[in-house]
C-alpha cells in the first residue's frame, strides 16, 4: 500500500493555526466535509484532481474545494517530502477566487519559506 501524504497546518508566529480557527468556526456538518475532504486529499495526494482540488493559475497554490451549501475552500501547497501545508481557509462567494484571499496565502507562503531557510 502507498504511503499516504502528510497534511499539516500553517501556524503564525503567534502560535495560531489560522486554518484550524477557520474550520472550528464552520457549522459541524462544514466541518466534517472538510474534514473528508482533507482525508481525500492525504489519500489521493497529488492525483487528487477536480472537483476536489485546483490549481490556482499564475501562483503556486492549489485549492481544495469543498462543495455544498458554503463554497468551502482551503488554499495550499505541496512541499517535497508528500506533504501538504494548508495556508488559509474562507467561505468562496463569487466564480473567482478573491485576490485578498489568495494574498493572504501567498503571504503566509512567503513568511513560511523565510522560515524554513
Amino acid at each position: 500500500m502507498e504511503e499516504q501524504w502528510k497534511v499539516i497546518l500553517y501556524r503564525i508566529s503567534s502560535g495560531v493555526y489560522p486554518v484550524q480557527e477557520f474550520i472550528d468556526s464552520l457549522e459541524i456538518k462544514a466541518q466534517s466535509k472538510v474534514k473528508d475532504s482533507i482525508r481525500l486529499l492525504r489519500e489521493f495526494g497529488i492525483r487528487l484532481g477536480l472537483p476536489h482540488v485546483k490549481k490556482l493559475s499564475g501562483t503556486d497554490l492549489r485549492e481544495l474545494r469543498i462543495l455544498g451549501n458554503d463554497s468551502i475552500r482551503v488554499l495550499y501547497i505541496a512541499m517535497t517530502g508528500k506533504t501538504f501545508v494548508l495556508l488559509h481557509g474562507f467561505k468562496k462567494k463569487k466564480d473567482k477566487t478573491p485576490p485578498k484571499e489568495i494574498k493572504i496565502a501567498e503571504d503566509r507562503l512567503a513568511e513560511l519559506r523565510s522560515r524554513i531557510k
